[in-house]
């Protein structure tokens, strides 16, 4: 096999990682139902004078806010926000439009090195680096177990550059309806998405490899 091949497959490799672990996160913050089961699963109408429907209007204007590039002021009807707190959610629209920009970079390269997979009959090639991918989410997950509140903490010392996540609930009401453990879900969610997409690469590739 020529050295750039070699490459070629690195990179596409690479490329299909990216497309689905962006596609997991972006399958994961619309998950809209996680949290419409969590209003009543984590009894969180306990911690607001709302009805569920309004305060779904708060969470989909809120959702509304981090999705769209184009929406550029943030006011909920029913949350008062800190400077500090508006803050916080303008860095998490950052890292949503930025996960939407990796998946539409990624997801054309990625379904042109899928075709020359199947075209060359290499998709067997998916199976040793899709195997070491479904180790991270175990790992991850078991650090959750261990400690969510530390895996939250780091988290957000990793993808934020200041404590503007830490919210008062005096000044940043909006804490009290998006509790640590509707995090969590999310979370499961993801690894789960990303469990889902790599078996589904390596059960490929064992088929092909079969035929072979």
């Amino acid at each position: 096999m020529k050295k750039s091949q070699i490459w070629f497959e690195r990179l596409g490799i690479c490329c299909l990682y990216l497309t689905f672990i962006s596609l997991a996160v972006a399958l994961t913050i619309n998950a809209r139902f996680i949290y419409v089961a969590d209003i009543d699963y984590l009894n969180i109408l306990d911690y607001v004078n709302l009805s569920k429907e309004r305060l779904l209007e708060n969470y989909d204007q809120l959702m509304a806010f981090l999705n769209r590039p184009w929406v550029t002021e943030l006011s909920l009807p029913d949350f008062p926000m800190s400077t500090g707190g508006r803050a916080h959610f303008y860095d998490v629209k950052k890292l949503f439009i930025f996960d939407y920009v990796v998946f539409l970079i990624t997801m054309f390269p990625s379904i042109f090195f899928f075709f020359y997979l199947q075209k060359n009959k290499r998709f067997w090639r998916l199976i040793q680096p899709f195997k070491w991918g479904m180790v991270a989410p175990v790992f991850l997950g078991a650090l959750m177990a261990v400690g969510f509140d530390t895996f939250f903490v780091t988290f957000h010392e990793l993808f934020f550059s200041n404590d503007d996540w830490m919210f008062d609930p005096v000044t940043d009401p909006i804490i009290n309806v998006l509790p640590e453990q509707y995090f969590m879900h999310c979370f499961l969610f993801f690894f789960i998405l990303i469990e889902f997409f790599f078996l589904v690469m390596i059960l490929i590739g064992k088929r092909e490899l079969k035929r072979l």
